[in-house]
């Protein structure tokens, strides 16, 4: 598939909905940047919804390194709680916010697609982007906000896509200048518990073989070292901090950046 080179100017924040709160500036940081001309694409999780809404239905998570497992019945509350309940908010939100928001899933214009997962259920472990959808969308002068379910490869079914995948897949495929994860921690810890400035990937390696990263921080780092590789900057920031997302594409030496 088709990507644009590393130096165009897209900005992709992964919003995961544990850091949006009453007070939460990320999504005006978001709604500014668009103001000022930039290309920003946010990317968007909402696990904790997800799980509440499984929870009211009597169906309970279950988890796999740090991805949901998704059955059948699961998916239809997947689907119903990312591209319904949580796009439509944030897209509305954004728009209150002055920015022309348009709200998307990754099925739309095949923006997602994965083979589906061999141990996981219906889950897209593996997505690529095509990126067409998103750069008219950004053509446009819009901002988009992609909900991260997508479709499989023989699109046999729509599939659940962790965020943090799915949100690296954009960057990658984007050329992203900046890829930046929100997160409900300051940094990445090693294994004294001290935060992580600049994290190696000989380190985010051993840290990882040693059970330090784990859980929902897997994800965020094996997706983020991916389009690192492909030269955006990647940083894992706190989304409860004010105006964290404008300090980090603004090149603040905030939370950890992959080096």
């Amino acid at each position: 598939m088709s990507s644009a080179s590393p130096d165009s100017g897209v900005f992709v924040i992964k919003i995961g909905g544990s850091t949006l709160g009453e007070h939460d500036t990320s999504l005006a940081d978001c709604a500014a940047l668009h103001r000022e001309g930039r290309r920003v694409v946010v990317v968007h999780g909402g696990g904790a919804a997800v799980t509440d809404w499984q929870k009211r239905l009597g169906a309970e998570a279950a988890w796999v390194d740090g991805l949901r497992s998704t059955t059948p019945e699961s998916l239809e509350v997947v689907v119903a709680v990312l591209a319904g309940l949580i796009n439509k908010e944030l897209t509305r939100r954004l728009q209150q916010l002055g920015a022309p928001a348009v709200g998307l899933s990754g099925v739309d214009g095949g923006t997602l697609c994965s083979p589906i997962s061999a141990r996981i259920g219906l889950v897209g472990e593996t997505p690529r982007c095509n990126p067409q959808t998103l750069n008219r969308v950004l053509d446009a002068g819009l901002l988009p906000v992609l909900a991260p379910v997508g479709l499989a490869d023989d699109l046999s079914t729509t599939l659940n896509i962790n965020a943090d995948a799915a949100a690296g897949a954009v960057a990658a495929s984007l050329g992203a200048s900046s890829l930046v994860f929100l997160t409900d921690v300051p940094q990445v810890l090693d294994g004294n518990g001290t935060g992580i400035d600049c994290l190696s990937e000989a380190q985010q390696r051993a840290l990882t073989d040693d059970g330090v990263i784990a859980g929902g921080m897997l994800p965020k780092l094996r997706a983020g070292r991916a389009a690192f590789g492909l030269g955006s900057e990647v940083r894992i920031v706190d989304g409860r901090q004010p105006h964290i997302v404008r300090r980090a594409v603004d090149g603040a030496a905030v939370g950890t950046a992959l080096s």
